[in-house]
């Protein structure tokens, strides 16, 4: 099965091809660094990851552009208010430099956390000032700009298919868009290209409209055709982004090429939080912080995205993601124990079995990255590996391993496992004389290879209340029966 993938431009789901063959251009919509990613915010980031990945183990080279926001974005994602740069710079008594400094890294940290590959490149917006002027030139060269006192506009009525991304009419776009209110616009969905600045605006350019900065949307469509071409193959974000900023990138970029922009549009849908939204009000804007300070592993929250389609909400709840948290702890728990039976060594035997499971996974990731279904493969995997024996369990963890190329778990990392183990024991003295005589009595069977000995030491302690688990390096962890 090749891969299929919903369009938000034909509101179905169709078989990929790229413009090039073995290769893709992606463009991503970057934070906007004026502030904390939220985990709200990296739901959309950790769907495109998975995307990512899909492309990337069905062979494809993958050239993934996200950019950075630090300029332009307004606190409406119209033409409203003050630049969110601007009322970070007033908030905190700090440059736009050093904003956006702050806020990136910290952004570069959730996506580490998290387990996100890193883009191929990630262009801030004040580095392509001039790219953003040259296509504003363009767009007026084709007619499709004018200039008013406080910047220079797109004209969406010089662009017959604006609305084709929402599927709003134009007039519908006038009726319903948030857009600002400025009696100079020729049309109430026109758009800012390049504003004026005052004297005293704290980010500003000179160009040949006077002294000012961009508009938002010109920098994705700048920033995007500058690294991937006119033309390319996907563009990514949020469903916020379908009605006005993803429709106003494509006016631009049509408008001024006359080539079609993007061959498909994919878009995520929002996390709520306890079946609401979240809000600053509310204190529920959770970041990775918030997770581990509630006793919650970043990757799992990650394996918790993968609990709902990417084009589903996915609500997020304390007990839900810890929930989750225990499923991937059993998965990385299994990873370990395979691992300590291959350190065994023996024959896998036949792995053919596994055959239907590989082929279940590629045909789930392929079918519009359908995680859930393919999280469903891998714990049927797992569980029919348990029944088969020890080298079923090995020759599974094999597979498993290639498979997290797409979970991106770091299930190779046993690190955290052994973490966990060391905080759940305690010292050999603790135990009673006769259990840690026993234990020691088995690694001896075990260093000299006489596994038959070690395994009836390991039923005779499990006889006194306690339960031995090898794991890999030569670990041993001891736990009571009833924990």
């Amino acid at each position: 099965m090749t891969l299929r993938i919903y369009n938000t431009l034909t509101r179905s789901k169709e078989e990929f091809k790229s413009l090039e063959a073995g290769k893709v251009g992606m463009y991503a919509c970057g934070p906007t660094v004026y502030s904390y990613a939220h985990i709200g915010n990296m739901r959309t980031y950790l769907f495109e990851d998975v995307l990512r990945r899909v492309l990337q183990y069905d062979g494809y080279d993958v050239t993934h552009i996200m950019n950075i926001t630090d300029v332009g974005h307004l606190v409406s994602d119209a033409d409203e208010g003050e630049d969110k740069m601007i009322t970070a710079m007033r908030r905190e008594g700090k440059s736009a430099y050093d904003i956006a400094q702050f806020y990136t890294a910290f952004f570069l940290q959730e996506m580490e956390r998290l387990n996100c590959l890193m883009p191929t490149t990630m262009p801030p917006a004040t580095a392509h000032i001039p790219e953003m002027i040259t296509l504003i030139q363009r767009l007026d060269e084709r007619g499709h700009s004018y200039v008013i006192e406080d910047g220079v506009y797109y004209d969406v009525s010089t662009f017959p298919d604006y609305g084709k991304l929402s599927r709003l009419s134009l007039e519908g776009q006038e009726a319903g868009a948030r857009v600002e209110v400025n009696d100079e616009k020729r049309n109430p969905a026109d758009f800012a290209l390049w504003k004026k600045a005052a004297a005293n605006h704290l980010m500003q350019w000179p160009s040949p409209w006077g002294q000012g900065y961009p508009g938002w949307h010109i920098e994705c469509s700048a920033m995007s055709m500058e690294y991937l071409g006119e033309t390319f193959d996907i563009h990514t974000g949020g469903v916020d982004h379908i009605p006005i900023h993803h429709e106003n990138e494509i006016a631009q970029s049509e408008g001024a090429t006359g080539k079609k922009f993007v061959n498909y549009w994919v878009h995520g849908e929002f996390l709520l939080m306890d079946g609401g939204k979240m809000s600053k009000s509310l204190g529920n804007l959770y970041t990775t912080d918030d997770l581990m300070k509630n006793g919650v592993d970043p990757l799992a929250y990650r394996y918790f995205s993968f609990t709902a389609h990417y084009r589903t909400k996915l609500n997020f709840t304390w007990d839900a993601v810890k929930a989750q948290q225990k499923a991937f702890n059993k998965l990385r728990e299994f990873v370990a124990n395979a691992a300590a039976l291959a350190s065994e060594g023996g024959e896998l035997g036949d792995t053919a079995w596994l055959d239907g499971y590989r082929q279940q996974f590629q045909d789930a990731i392929d079918d519009d990255l359908n995680m859930p279904r393919a999280v469903g493969v891998v714990w049927n995997m797992v569980n029919d590996s348990l029944k088969r024996g020890k080298a079923a369990q090995v020759a599974a963890r094999e597979l498993l391993l290639d498979i997290d190329r797409v979970l991106g778990l770091r299930l190779a990392d046993l690190q955290p496992m052994l973490k966990q183990i060391e905080a759940l024991n305690t010292a050999l003295d603790e135990l009673p004389a006769e259990v840690a005589s026993l234990i020691e009595e088995r690694n001896a069977a075990k260093a000299g290879k006489d596994f038959k000995r070690a395994d009836q030491i390991r039923d005779q302690v499990r006889t006194l209340g306690y339960e031995l688990v090898d794991r890999p390096g030569g670990v041993v962890e001891w736990r009571k029966v009833d924990e």
